[in-house]
């Protein structure tokens, strides 16, 4: 495979990714979710978890959808987004609060050094270069 197709699929998995994380924010999870609002957020948790489901399924869209000569910005904001949210991962660790089977420090602590990785996808799957 070519890597243009590896960053298009790259690219399209991720924004399925978030579509689906968007919905699960909306409906089935959206408990877990608020274990991931740190408290310092000045709204109610559950319209902190609505309002960031609601931005995943616009951002994964855009991934999905976003003509070419836009993706690489969608890419960015896709970065922005995922450097946005890490605080709430933070929150959860340092909080010890259980969620999506994060139910240890030692699991919590690991789940941190993801949000680097998509951060790259993000970029990665959408640059030109």
């Amino acid at each position: 495979m070519q890597e243009q197709q590896l960053k298009s699929v790259g690219r399209i998995l991720l924004g399925a990714g978030l579509v689906f994380a968007g919905i699960s924010h909306l409906t089935f999870k959206r408990k877990e979710f608020q274990a991931q609002v740190p408290d310092a957020i000045p709204l109610k948790k559950d319209d902190t978890v609505v309002y960031s489901g609601i931005a995943e399924i616009a951002l994964g869209s855009a991934l999905i959808v976003a003509p070419k000569k836009y993706r690489e910005q969608v890419g960015k904001i896709a970065g922005a987004f995922f450097t946005a949210v890490f605080p709430g991962n933070i929150a959860q660790y340092v909080n010890e609060k259980s969620a999506f089977g994060l139910d240890t420090d030692n699991k919590r602590f690991a789940r941190l050094f993801f949000q680097p990785l998509l951060v790259a996808w993000a970029l990665k799957s959408t640059s030109d270069k």
